[in-house]
């Protein structure tokens, strides 16, 4: 439709996906090389844990991704055919159930019966979907498509921290690694929030502040290990 808005919400199913995965490649690698190094690990060592970490963790991404959408499309899948069944046994009171929720949200009662008849006679399996479940085709669950941004989303956002790992001198790696992992979080942050329509700041900052926590964590637990070991 011409002049239509662009809205937001159209990219829920695989921003998040993408902007969790990214996020999570950058903080598990970046904490990942810096607990080693901070262990006194070898050159050698940090990247070789830089890459298995990347790999398992890309794998896994992708795994729990599609589990976890996977089980939110049977549970949307299972409340359709229970609300499908309803409109065949009992379509006056799915239709009463339908303006009274058009009721609630401001409608005349006429009108509210009015509208509910017109959508119901449309497509009632969708109005009730919509109105009544609250489930929207625009955010509909996408498995495949959600395991596939995790995956590549945290390969991209590992390869960043391991990148750095591979070109600092291996004394620098506690210094250079968590420096760039920073400002890949800060800018990944920021645009995450601009894709999703979001202020820019407050997210960046955020995201951030969690990963500096992690791998400050990580480098202590590293130190202490390595010293005890």
């Amino acid at each position: 439709m011409p002049g239509a808005e662009s809205h937001y919400v159209n990219r829920t199913g695989w921003l998040r996906a993408a902007v969790l995965g990214a996020n999570d490649g950058i903080i598990s690698t970046a904490s990942l090389v810096v607990g080693v190094a901070a262990a006194g690990g070898a050159r050698g060592e940090i990247l070789t844990a830089a890459v298995a970490g990347w790999a398992a963790g890309a794998m896994s991404m992708a795994a729990g991704e599609y589990v976890s959408v996977s089980s939110q499309a049977d549970s949307e899948a299972a409340d359709l055919k229970r609300e499908q069944r309803a409109l065949s046994e009992r379509p006056a009171e799915e239709k009463e159930e339908l303006a009274h929720i058009y009721e609630d949200r401001g409608l005349k009662p006429k009108l509210a019966q009015q509208v509910a008849g017109q959508l119901m006679a449309k497509d009632a399996l969708d109005a009730h979907a919509r109105d009544e479940l609250g489930l929207n085709e625009a955010a509909k669950p996408n498995p495949i498509q959600a395991a596939w941004a995790s995956a590549v989303s945290f390969s991209v956002g590992a390869a960043l921290p391991t990148l750095a790992a591979f070109l600092a001198e291996t004394s620098l790696v506690v210094i250079v690694v968590p420096a760039a992992a920073l400002i890949f979080l800060i800018a990944l942050g920021a645009v995450g929030a601009r894709a999703g329509g979001a202020p820019v700041i407050r997210p960046a900052l955020r995201v951030g502040f969690w990963g500096a926590l992690a791998m400050a964590v990580t480098a202590g637990i590293g130190a202490v290990i390595g010293r005890a070991v």
